[in-house]
């Protein structure tokens, strides 16, 4: 084929060939530039199932934009054959370069970082390579990795509309796709695959890499399978004394046969590989140290804080003394004891993790005792390279006693005895292995088991020091703090692991299913409340918000501040009251961040920024999480200091905690640095991630109509409500389509305002829904239908702050201005200065509606100057405004400002600043048109 010309590229060179295709160098004689055409080779062309599967790798591959990611051009036909157009490379294959001589430390890691992040943005579209090797890993200019070859790639059914979905099974009966020696166990067992199939098979291409060595070998490909499912590989830094210990853990995390166990996203493998380069460069100690993400939500933190997966406790001790051996060993505020996971030999699974999670909420309602994160304890099993999800007993949970720095561990175990159980505490000195303390309880039936244990647990809390003054004042029995049913105790327990792994959604079914199981579990219906309120749905976190405070004689001292804090924010709104409770909960419990950081939140909520700070900061002290460092972020925005909001995310990603809230963050902190690629980078992670995803699409139609680009904006904002509404999530689908009447009205596009608004109404007649729909429609001149929301507002949330301090004003107000009465419209926002820099709950970003108004009603009032002075406060404030159109609308407002004070030179550079931001804005927006005429006026 040499010399020929298909379509406009003439073909100059063979390359070489593989089974998937035969590729040619070719001069593309319109761009002239070099490419690479990619034919099936002879003989297999006929094939169907071959032809379909070149097909799809087109597909695949032509919907990845990354730069280790080799580019597809375009796909052309030559005698009914399809040719992929694709990048010409330079350099040599990965399988080339290993045959060649060993690989560096800095280059392994290097080639690793790249070809993870390759993954990551593969999986985040939803496809699977199934077919990582050393030979689809190219190496250009010695430094930059690019990966090939998505023939065998599999397009995930669930990201993908029905009528789109190919058929998978596109291999003969009993054949494999993929290259056996980099299989997954999934794969050799010929299962489904996922993304966390090419985490394996990365694995062993970074096993080869490290030590040139196969980590699993077998004679035959029968015996190879059988390595893959069974043997052990020998660690990397074994078999190379030159590698890192902790590239160990990260190689063995890559290789577990159970994928449940393996790296979950490319991007968390990415995140270790790129410390533990750091580290190295450094000449720091090569151990991981990577603590488990964290899927923190904005609002609060949910539910009942145990760490349920990482399978163990650790509790900071206050209390004076251990008696044990009729000695008494003094501890230190300092000291630690680790609670392990109870040793279950009944056989029955409703006792698995559910008796340690009792035994925790009694030793927590002590303030002597503060139970730290999962995060802390499972960042202490990944340096044990131990996954965090199995379970810690014995050898084990001593070990990781002494690795913490504690004295002592408390270790539970059940066993059955006839129709009885036995219950055993025991408080190991963990340096010695010595038997401190040890409690022995039986229970008559398994209906009494949590009983017992409770019985067990406040003996054990008496040797271990506390008052018994303490005692009695902090003594509600397990059964009640929680529940009696096992089943339900079961249940939440799940769902707070659930939570802790996938956030949100996936926890909401098994917290559903303990209030069924149960109906008076207080605590379940907390937690339901905060990963509702979490989801923007906020009638439904009202709702058992409700129910837990009805519940709240239940459970224990603290939980009693928690579930009263919840009910005045997410019921009633009232938020001084919610202050309140989490005060008092602080002054009991000093070391319990959540508390710490929910007094941050409010502060944040109610526009007090600097005020916001101090116990944000204090609250990541205590305890680094998701949700606190996305409020720092949010308040150093919010201050304009976006170079330090940037660093505290750095610094969450750094200790392998994310959530959606911190991307969400993250793409703020972008937009306003002006970072395209790190916004998309956003985008893409969420893209599939149920209760996620739509958060970050609907926040990209409010970037897109910041810059008038209003057909992208409907398109994102159609995206997000089609994605809430799949989570199952009504109101928060239609909260972004009221979000979009408002943009609609600001924009004057008053129809599409009202038609927006009263699908959303339609929808989902939320409080919040409710109250941007009143304000859209006030804005779009239907103030009659405005004024009926405004007065069931305020009839059925009398006492919410935002909503009498904030939204009802500013419906008011823009209600007047339509009415052309700018007087009143002054009067109505009269009480609106201590909340107009305030959050516009339920949404991420500060409208500041109430200055934009006043500043609106001053321009009515014919007093520029003054007019001015308010929207300069909207410029003054982009850290709040955010991606907000109103932030852009600021400067036309205040260049009409200007103009109206006769400032002539300022009101024309407020103009072009304007028309600046708007500059690839659809033409036909009634403001722009406005705009544009108005300047021409002043030129």
């Amino acid at each position: 084929m040499i010399g020929q010309t298909i379509s406009h590229y003439r073909i100059v060179e063979k390359l070489g060939g593989g089974g998937m295709g035969v590729v040619y160098e070719a001069e593309d004689l319109k761009l002239h530039r070099h490419v690479a055409l990619k034919f099936l080779p002879d003989g297999v062309a006929v094939d169907s199932t071959a032809m379909r599967r070149f097909e799809r790798e087109a597909r695949a591959a032509s919907a990845l934009n990354h730069p280790n990611i080799c580019t597809i051009h375009e796909v052309e036909e030559h005698n009914r054959q399809p040719v992929i157009v694709m990048e010409l490379l330079q350099g040599e294959s990965l399988k080339d370069r290993i045959r060649r001589g060993p690989i560096a430390t800095n280059e392994l890691f290097e080639w690793g970082i790249q070809s993870s992040e390759a993954l990551e943005a593969a999986h985040a579209k939803g496809i699977v390579h199934r077919d990582i090797k050393r030979g689809n890993i190219f190496i250009v200019d010695g430094r930059r990795v690019k990966v090939l070859d998505f023939g065998l790639a599999k397009v995930i059914p669930s990201h993908l509309p029905e009528n789109r979905l190919d058929d998978e099974s596109l291999t003969m009966e009993g054949v494999i796709p993929g290259t056996t020696a980099y299989m997954s166990p999934e794969q050799v067992r010929g299962e489904e695959t996922d993304a966390r199939s090419d985490l394996f098979s990365l694995g062993v291409v970074l096993y080869e890499m490290a030590t040139e060595k196969r980590p699993f070998v077998g004679k035959n490909r029968v015996l190879l399978m059988d390595a893959i499912l069974n043997a052990q590989p020998a660690a990397p830094s074994r078999v190379n004394g030159a590698l890192p210990a902790s590239f160990d853990a990260i190689v063995g995390k890559l290789l577990e046969k159970d994928r449940e166990r393996r790296y979950q996203h490319a991007g968390d493998l990415c995140s270790d590989l790129k410390r533990l380069k750091r580290e190295t460069e450094s000449g720091q100690a090569a151990v991981a140290t990577a603590a488990p993400a964290q899927q923190g939500r904005k609002h609060r933190v949910g539910g009942w804080k145990l760490a349920v997966s990482a399978g163990v406790v650790v509790l900071a001790i206050t209390a004076a003394a251990i008696f044990y051996s009729r000695r008494a060993t003094s501890l230190s505020e300092k000291d630690t004891i680790v609670l392990a996971d109870f040793d279950n030999k009944t056989g029955d699974p409703v006792f698995d993790d559910t008796l340690k999670q009792a035994l925790a909420v009694d030793l927590e309602q002590s303030p002597f005792l503060n139970i730290l994160s999962e995060s802390k304890a499972a960042a202490t099993l990944r340096l044990m390279g131990r996954p965090p999800e199995r379970p810690v007993t014995g050898e084990v949970a001593r070990d990781l006693c002494q690795r913490v720095g504690s004295k002592a561990m408390l270790a539970g175990s059940i066993s059955a005895l006839g129709n009885n159980y036995v219950i055993g505490l025991n408080a190991i000195n963990c340096a010695s292995g010595e038997v401190l303390v040890r409690q022995q309880v039986e229970a008559p039936g398994k209906e009494e088991v949590l009983k017992a244990l409770g019985n067990a647990a406040t003996e054990m809390r008496r040797k271990l020091g506390e008052s018994l003054t303490s005692m009695q004042k902090f003594a509600t029995p397990i059964e009640e703090a929680t529940t009696s049913s096992l089943e339900a105790l079961k249940a939440y327990s799940e769902g707070r692991r659930a939570f802790y792994r996938q956030g949100d959604v996936a926890a909401i079914p098994y917290y559903k299913h303990a209030v069924e199981a149960d109906p008076n579990f207080a605590m379940a219906y907390s937690a339901l409340a905060a990963s509702y309120g979490n989801l923007g749905q906020a009638t439904r976190a009202s709702e058992n918000a409700r129910k837990a405070f009805a519940l709240r004689e239940r459970v224990s001292e603290r939980e009693k501040y928690r579930i009263s804090g919840r009910y005045y924010d997410d019921a009633t709104g009232e938020l001084d009251k919610a202050v309140q409770a989490y005060e008092l909960w602080q002054q009991n419990y000093p070391n319990d961040a959540i508390a710490t950081i929910d007094l941050g939140d409010l502060s944040m909520r109610l526009g007090q920024w600097e005020q916001a700070l101090p116990p944000t900061e204090d609250g990541l002290r205590l305890e680094p999480s998701a949700i606190g460092y996305e409020n720092k972020a949010q308040i150093q925005l919010a201050l304009n200091r976006t170079a330090d909001a940037k660093t505290t995310l750095d610094q969450a990603m750094s200790r392998k905690i994310d959530s959606h809230v911190l991307r969400l963050t993250r793409y703020l902190v972008a937009f306003l640095q002006g970072d395209e690629a790190t916004m998309q980078q956003q985008l893409a992670w969420a893209a599939g991630r149920s209760g996620d995803e739509d958060w970050l699409l609907s926040t990209q139609s409010d970037a897109e109509a910041y810059f008038g680009r209003l057909g992208r904006a409907r398109e994102y904002s159609q995206r997000a409500m089609e994605s809430a509404l799949r989570a199952d999530a009504r109101e928060t689908a239609a909260l972004w389509q009221v979000d979009a009447a408002l943009r609609e009205a600001e924009f004057g596009n008053a129809s599409s305002a009202r038609q927006n608004a009263r699908a959303a109404l339609a929808l989902a007649e939320g409080r919040d829904i409710s109250s941007v729909a009143a304000l859209a429609l006030a804005r779009a001149g239907d103030t009659a239908q405005a004024q009926k929301l405004e007065e069931k507002l305020n009839q059925d949330f009398p006492q919410n702050t935002i909503v009498q301090g904030y939204w009802l004003p500013s419906v008011r107000a823009a209600m007047e201005i339509s009415a052309k009465n700018a007087e009143s419209a002054l009067g109505m926002l009269q009480t609106t200065p201590p909340y107009q820099l305030a959050q516009s709950q339920p949404f991420q970003v500060g409208m500041l509606y109430p200055v934009y108004l006043r500043g609106q009603a001053y321009l009515l009032a014919h007093n520029g100057t003054a007019a001015a002075t308010e929207f300069q406060k909207m410029l003054d404030h982009r850290g709040i405004v955010l991606n907000f159109v109103t932030g852009a609308l600021a400067h036309l407002q205040i260049g009409r400002a200007y103009a109206m004070a006769g400032d002539t030179a300022k009101a024309r550079a407020a103009y072009q600043d304007f028309l600046t931001l708007w500059k690839d804005a659809d033409p036909d927006i009634p403001i722009l048109k406005e705009a544009k005429a108005e300047y021409a006026k002043l030129e």
